[in-house]
């Protein structure tokens, strides 16, 4: 099986008329009539594209099997790419999403990775938009709840935390510190019944409050 052609794929513009040659995406023809898009970057570096999959030259059986493995990331990237369209993404969530479309695992770490690697897909940045998300709602809310939150949903614990600094700024936690002790007052935490200054501070920096904002709290006679 030979290599017939190889050029790039023309794309639209932003303006939806003119068409331009993407340099980071190809199309491959070769001689059993298969036709194939895909980046190179999905190329195992064992076969770089412009020795291996150049006109007339023979592919061997794993120089075609690589080739089809770039496509298939390509598809499966494709789709990513229409989820990431729709709402923020992160990591474990897009892999998910691809795994239960069908695509196969290999294709979907290697998609994943390279969507990171090009800031698409940012679990730092999904984190904190998350959090922000739900701060303009605390409904009574904790840190540790929003921590919990997002890493049943598989972001990293050091990821977790960094985003909860960087949203928790000095007013914005007192914020939620005032929504949270109004609702567990009004509808106590058994944590909360009779329970002293010393153990209610324990129990809010268990759940997440820092000592600076519940020092600010005791001294103006909050807790």
């Amino acid at each position: 099986m030979t290599v017939v052609s190889l050029k790039p794929v023309e794309r639209s513009v932003e303006d939806g008329f003119l068409r331009k040659a993407d340099p980071s995406v190809f199309r491959i023809t070769l001689s059993d009539g298969s036709l194939f898009s895909f980046k190179a970057v999905y190329l195992s570096p064992e076969y770089p594209m412009d020795t291996v999959y150049i006109p007339e030259r023979e592919l061997s059986s794993l120089e075609a099997e690589a080739l089809r493995f770039a496509a298939a990331c390509y598809r499966a990237e494709r789709a990513a790419l229409r989820l990431t369209a729709r709402a923020e993404q992160y990591s474990f969530g897009i892999a998910r999403k691809l795994g239960s479309r069908g695509y196969a695992a290999p294709c979907v770490r290697a998609v994943v990775a390279n969507l990171s690697s090009e800031g698409i897909v940012d679990d730092s940045r999904y984190a904190f938009r998350w959090i922000q998300s739900r701060l303009a709602r605390p409904s009574g809310i904790s840190p540790r709840t929003l921590a919990e939150s997002l890493r049943r949903r598989g972001i990293p614990r050091d990821t977790v935390q960094e985003a909860l600094s960087a949203a928790l700024d000095g007013e914005t936690e007192a914020d939620l510190l005032r929504s949270y002790l109004e609702k567990n007052r009004r509808r106590p935490d058994p944590r909360f019944r009779a329970a002293g200054e010393g153990r209610l501070k324990q129990t809010l920096r268990y759940e997440g409050f820092s000592p600076d904002i519940l020092d600010r709290f005791h001294e103006e006679g909050l807790l």
